[in-house]
């Protein structure tokens, strides 16, 4: 590892005896998938240098603001120890810091916002300051050294090796090349993919390729889910909070797309299991009432009825709602410039902001306030935009809808188990709308695993994926991609590279080896707790008694010409 003088005395440090000028593994990318596997490795005794874009660690939970996203056995024992050891110290710090009522406090399954959207609704900084905690004593260690504000911008390879990724500092400007026998790619988009030509997909792939009843009738890169720029908010009656008007407001208040039922600056948004428009307002029952189907419960990261009376004037809802997904233009694909990306972004923020402008001034909530200290930022939107599809490497298998939907399986026969799984999750195949004017899809799925022949490139043998960046199709990112299912990838990654350093060998080589798999798996089951299959009554069980959403996701008409 080589290190510039803008950086060098935190990258040094992490060199411990042993490790010589280089880390045994080097993972881009800060998520909840790189925080697990840099955990994992570190853990079972490798030295990992960690980066990160910004200067909050943990991803969609942390950086882009977004509450948990779980299944119903999330409470139970057959998840990750690692992931319950992640949620429970949530829990804790809120005991420790925070006014609980006792009776809330004694509740060993509290959640503190209360929202309908996950047992555990909780303010970003909370799981911030808990991913630290975790990271502290293998950070002292030497074990793992995390550099914030790096992003990669070039990697050299060798053939099918990546020999070194280089970074550049955000604040700085200066630059770091890391070098490592592993390489992970943990970040938002796929980045290192990209930048090391390792062979990937971007968007939609097509019927005809994958074979999936629900795949578009042909392959488009530009189809990629929206993406959210997410913020938290709180009411306070009787206040005016209004902000100034966002300066594309008038466009997102007359412009109406082809496949929505009308301009997002409404309460009108698509029901994703009928694909018709219905209402959804802010507000439907009172503030305080502990539960209720309007957008201010759905995610509420604090429900002030859970804390001692007088600690808050209000509760805080986290704001990632329909109308506010931006569909207009991906961030990846072909042709697409940074300068495009830019502009994207932009208007992703604009439309976050002029969703909350319309709220204040047209509909006559100038109570809501921004609330930017939740999260760190000056405009109180997020740090990072909520990002839900990147590019996803060309895997030696490949997730597919028919593996996992119900509605593509035999009645109870449950998912495809796989020989080689390292992981287990369930989520139902969730796409929002894209930017080539596909409309919602909701398939249920079976809980399912997560299986080792995803986590291998088809050709690249150091570079391993730990995000949304797996061996699944535009489909199955749909389930594959939330928090459980990520950081179970990430540990499952950084096991496998503590195998392969400890055997001397590499990922290729334990996928062709069912020895080396099945140490792979004990590692997992036996030392880290990390279950690899589901029990059979869990298995073939369907979360609803309906299959959900059945309407071809490409019935909408184009949005393009």
């Amino acid at each position: 590892m080589r290190a510039d003088h803008e950086a060098g005395a935190g990258v040094r440090a992490g060199a411990r005896a042993g490790a010589g000028s280089r880390a045994d593994l080097l993972v881009a990318g800060g998520g909840l998938g790189g925080v697990a596997a840099a955990l994992t490795a570190a853990g079972l005794g490798l030295t990992v240098v960690l980066t990160e874009e910004t200067d909050w660690l943990g991803g969609q939970l942390t950086a882009q603001a977004v509450p948990s996203d779980e299944h119903p056995w999330i409470e139970t024992g057959h998840i990750s120890g690692s992931y319950a050891g992640l949620r429970s110290r949530i829990r804790d710090y809120y005991r420790r810091a925070y006014p609980l009522r006792p009776e809330v406090a004694a509740d060993p399954a509290f959640n503190p916002g209360l929202g309908m959207v996950s047992r555990l609704c909780h303010e970003p900084r909370v799981a911030v300051a808990v991913i630290d905690e975790l990271l502290a004593p293998h950070r002292s260690s030497g074990r793992i050294t995390v550099l914030h504000h790096h992003r990669p911008v070039a990697a050299a390879v060798s053939g099918d090796r990546v020999e070194s990724v280089t970074f550049e500092n955000g604040r700085t400007g200066g630059h770091l090349t890391v070098t490592a026998p592993l390489v992970v790619d943990a970040t938002e988009l796929g980045d290192l993919l990209d930048l090391a030509g390792v062979e990937h997909v971007v968007g939609a792939e097509s019927r005809e390729e994958t074979g999936e009843p629900y795949a578009a009738p042909v392959a488009d890169p530009m189809d990629q889910q929206a993406i959210t720029w997410c913020f938290p908010l709180e009411y306070r009656p009787g206040e005016s909070h209004i902000g100034p008007r966002p300066p594309s407001y008038d466009h997102w208040r007359t412009h109406t797309d082809p496949f929505w039922p009308g301009p997002q600056l409404s309460w009108t948004k698509i029901d994703i299991h009928t694909l018709s428009g219905r209402e959804n307002r802010v507000f439907e029952d009172p503030i305080d009432a502990p539960t209720s189907p309007d957008l201010w419960h759905f995610r509420r990261i604090r429900a002030r009825s859970q804390f001692t009376e007088g600690a808050f004037d209000s509760d805080v809802t986290l704001v990632n709602w329909p109308n506010t997904d931006y569909w207009e233009a991906p961030l990846i694909g072909p042709g697409v410039t940074a300068a495009d990306r830019d502009r994207a972004l932009a208007r992703c923020r604009e439309l976050s902001l002029s969703y909350l402008h319309w709220m204040q001034t047209e509909e006559g909530y100038e109570g809501l306030r921004l609330r930017p200290d939740l999260v760190d930022t000056a405009d109180g939107l997020a740090k990072s935009v909520y990002i839900r599809e990147a590019r996803r490497i060309r895997a030696r298998f490949t997730v597919l809808e028919q593996h996992v939907a119900v509605v593509d399986r035999p009645e109870g026969a449950g998912a495809v188990e796989f020989a080689d799984s390292v992981g287990v999750g369930h989520y139902n195949i969730d796409l929002h709308p894209s930017a080539s004017g596909a409309s919602y899809v909701n398939l249920e799925c079976y809980p399912f695993q997560i299986p080792l022949g995803a986590l291998i490139p088809v050709r690249m043998r150091n570079l391993l994926p730990a995000a949304k960046n797996i061996g699944t199709t535009h489909l199955t990112n749909g389930c594959y991609r939330l928090h459980p299912v990520e950081w179970s990838i990430g540990e499952a990654v950084g096991a496998l590279a503590a195998h392969c350093t400890a055997e001397r060998t590499e990922p290729h080589a334990v996928a062709d080896s069912p020895r080396h798999t099945e140490d792979v798996q004990r590692l997992l089951t036996g030392v880290l707790g990390a279950p690899v299959a589901w029990p059979e009554a869990i298995r073939t069980t369907r979360p609803s008694q309906a299959t959900r959403n059945a309407t071809p996701l490409y019935a909408s008409p184009p949005r393009r010409a």
